[in-house]
């Protein structure tokens, strides 16, 4: 059931990531991305801690 989740999950963030990152892509050189990545490691905590307190209550 899990796997389901997960599956569905990543099917809508490409879902919603691909047609975003096609209309901004000739806006965003890398200055653009330098500026995004430092919110990629406390995202990647967020959804650690989330998953684990998934994982604790069954």
């Amino acid at each position: 059931m899990n796997i389901f989740v997960i599956l569905i999950c990543l099917f809508v963030a490409l879902a919603v990531l691909i047609p975003l990152l096609e209309k901004y892509q000739g806006k965003m050189g890398l200055d653009g991305a330098t500026k995004y990545s430092k919110y990629i490691w406390p995202l990647v905590m967020v959804s650690l801690v989330v998953q684990l307190i998934y994982v604790l209550m069954y």
